[in-house]
């Protein structure tokens, strides 16, 4: 079992992190971080199922799957390095030479990542410049982690963060995370960074295996407004200063471990969704009574990424029609007649459908349960054990204001 604690990137042992305000974009404000490892990592990856893939994606695809060790991590926020050509991998072999003679490593332990307005190059003068700002002010305290998460946020409006501690082999073992991610969000990797520490000792294939598994479960289903980035990446570092017996089979130790990361990858992709651009709620969708699991999940998506129902969340109105529509046109097979709906927040719990026809509900307690901060709506389908989760938020006049004027 795990134990949530404070922190982020630099809760593991020998993870140390940094912030600069390189001026990339943004005016007055930091928008570079690093995250440096005292010892090298071994290290994992996913990144964005869209066929437009930034720069950096392919670079730190390339490092995850070279074998090479990780040590660093440099993260831009403002320009995306996407759609920029071999000008834009260049830029990333400048970031990796730099940050390599900045720090004392080997420039193929550098993974490199970037968000922000897509079809701009790196002003690459201001990227070095920050490097080397960054690396001397490198620090393991938690402030030092949550500082790095607040330098790459773009129109995120708060830093998200989270940290567990969990016994593996008899010893304490820490997972910290951070994330940046508001708007281009929809599942199969959303328009987001996420990055992971670790001071667990694990190989590198079952690193990677823990991680590809979660992410079905977190960050791809969660949605703000369907669109796919080019720029979506996890990356996981694990350093082994913890101590522990090296995981190298799926043993008891090797579960725990994907407890406690499921745990980080579910909170920072909940708190994604529940700061999607200009929303107001966190809207969860759960599917109960699936006959599998991938039935339950095309029909917790095709909820949570409905226009029409996130704005009826939005409205904090009871609009039920919407969401039975939604899992009508999913693709998935099953009974409308059998339907039941709830909604559910910290106000109560209320029955909306029953057997596919509306209750006798309150449309005042209805109201109530849809005006709090994070809303719930849980369909049974009758039809197995099968269950899924799926996280967005309601859609706002504010995201269409955001978007309409990004690269200003």
């Amino acid at each position: 079992m795990y134990e949530v604690i404070q922190g982020g990137v630099t809760a593991a042992k020998g993870f140390m992190a940094a912030f600069t305000a390189a001026g990339i974009k943004y005016k007055n404000r930091p928008d570079m971080a690093m995250i440096y490892s005292q010892v090298p990592c071994e290290s994992a990856g996913t990144f964005t199922t869209n066929l437009v893939k930034a720069a950096p994606v392919k670079w730190d695809k390339a490092q995850v799957t070279s074998g090479a060790k990780a040590q660093a991590v440099i993260v831009n926020a403002g320009i995306a390095n996407a759609c920029t050509g071999k000008e834009g991998m260049d830029y990333c072999a400048q970031t990796a030479k730099a940050a390599a003679e900045a720090l004392n490593i080997k420039e193929d332990s550098v993974l490199v990542a970037s968000t922000g307005v897509i079809g701009m190059q790196l002003p690459m003068e201001r990227i070095e410049a920050g490097i080397r700002a960054m690396a001397p002010e490198l620090g393991d305290s938690l402030e030092s982690g949550t500082e790095a998460s607040k330098a790459i946020m773009t129109t995120d409006t708060k830093n998200k963060e989270v940290a567990v501690k969990v016994v593996l082999g008899g010893v304490p073992v820490t997972i910290g995370g951070m994330c940046k991610g508001s708007g281009m969000i929809h599942p199969n990797m959303c328009t987001m960074l996420s990055f992971v520490t670790t001071d667990a000792a694990i190989s590198k294939e079952l690193l990677q295996e823990a991680l590809s598994e979660d992410i079905k479960d977190t960050y791809n289903m969660i949605s703000v407004d369907g669109d796919t980035s080019t720029n979506d990446t996890v990356l996981l570092l694990a350093n082994g200063l913890a101590g522990n017996p090296e995981i190298t089979e799926k043993n008891e130790d090797y579960k725990a471990f994907c407890e406690a990361l499921n745990y980080i990858n579910e909170t920072l992709a909940k708190k994604m969704a529940g700061d999607g651009e200009g929303c107001t709620a966190l809207f969860e969708v759960k599917i109960k009574g699936a006959q599998t699991k991938e039935q339950a999940k095309i029909l917790a998506k095709s909820v949570i990424t409905s226009s029409l129902t996130k704005a009826a969340i939005f409205g904090h109105d009871a609009n039920w029609g919407r969401i039975l529509c939604a899992m009508g046109y999913s693709g998935a097979q099953f009974d409308p007649e059998k339907v039941d709906l709830y909604f559910e927040s910290k106000a109560g719990k209320l029955q909306i459908i029953k057997d596919g026809v509306a209750t006798d509900y309150s449309e005042e307690e209805a109201t109530k349960i849809l005006s709090e901060k994070e809303v719930t709506a849980i369909a049974d389908v009758k039809m197995g054990e099968a269950t899924a989760t799926a996280w967005g938020c309601d859609l706002t006049y504010d995201y269409v204001k955001i978007n309409a004027d990004y690269r200003s």
